[in-house]
C-alpha cells in the first residue's frame, strides 16, 4: 500500500470541492513508524493518535528532529495523563469537561505550553461518547477561554453511526458560527466530503490512507 498516493487521492478530492485550506489529519494510531514514515518524508505534518504512551514512544524522537510535525489527540483524555499529553500533542480534540479544563490550565501554565483545543460536542447525549451538550457550549466555552485561558480554536463532533452525518455537521457549523469559532474538526474516511460542505477544516482520515486496522 502506497500511503503517499492514498494521501494525494484525498487531496485531489478536496481540490474538486475547492477545499484547499483543509488540514488532513492522518490517523496513524496503531500503525508502526515504517508504515507512517513515507508520509513524514513526503512532508505531511498532521497526524492523529489516541493513546498517550503510544504517541510518546512513537513520536518523541521524530518531533525533536522535525518540530513542524503537529500531533493531534483524537481520543478521550484522562486527567492523570494530562502532563504526558501536553509533552507531545499540539492539538487536543476532546476538551469536554470543567474538571479537564481546570487541570489542563494548571499544567499548561506549569509547562509553559500553548495547546490548541477543540471542544467536543455530544449532540445526542450518547453515553459511550464524551462531549459537552449543545445547550452548554456557550457557558463552557466562556469558562475555558476567559477563566482558564485555554486556546479553544473550534468544535469537534463524531455523529451517531445510525443517523445521517450531515445533520450533525450542519449543527456544528451553526454552533461554531454562533460562538465566533473558526475551526471545525469533523469528517472521517467515510464522510469527509460531506463534512467539508459544512465548513470542516480538520478532517480525520485513517483507513483511506493506511488501510484497515487489524
Amino acid at each position: 500500500m502506497n500511503v503517499v498516493i492514498n494521501l494525494n487521492n484525498v487531496t485531489k478530492n478536496l481540490e474538486k470541492f475547492s477545499a484547499r485550506n483543509v488540514n488532513i489529519i492522518a490517523i496513524s494510531k496503531t500503525f508502526p513508524l515504517n508504515i507512517i514514515r513515507p508520509l513524514i518524508d513526503f512532508g505531511h505534518i498532521h497526524f492523529g493518535e489516541n493513546r498517550i504512551k503510544e504517541a510518546l514512544d512513537k513520536w518523541s524522537d521524530i518531533i525533536s528532529l522535525n518540530p513542524k510535525i503537529q500531533l493531534h489527540l483524537i481520543g478521550s483524555l484522562q486527567s492523570n495523563k494530562i502532563r504526558d499529553a501536553l509533552k507531545i500533542f499540539s492539538y487536543i480534540h476532546s476538551l469536554d469537561s470543567v474538571k479537564l479544563a481546570v487541570k489542563l490550565s494548571v499544567e499548561q501554565e506549569k509547562m509553559q505550553k500553548n495547546i490548541k483545543y477543540f471542544i467536543q460536542v455530544n449532540f445526542e447525549n450518547e453515553k459511550q461518547k464524551g462531549g459537552v451538550l449543545e445547550n452548554e457550549i456557550k457557558d463552557f466555552l466562556n469558562f475555558c477561554k476567559i477563566e482558564k485561558k485555554l486556546n479553544v480554536i473550534g468544535l469537534m463532533c463524531i455523529p451517531p453511526i445510525d443517523k445521517p452525518s450531515e445533520i450533525y455537521f450542519k449543527k456544528l457549523q451553526f454552533l461554531a458560527k454562533t460562538n465566533n469559532l473558526l475551526e471545525l474538526s469533523m469528517g472521517m474516511s467515510s464522510d469527509y466530503l460531506k463534512a467539508i460542505k459544512f465548513g470542516s477544516n480538520y478532517i480525520r482520515i485513517g483507513s483511506l490512507i493506511f488501510g484497515d486496522r487489524k
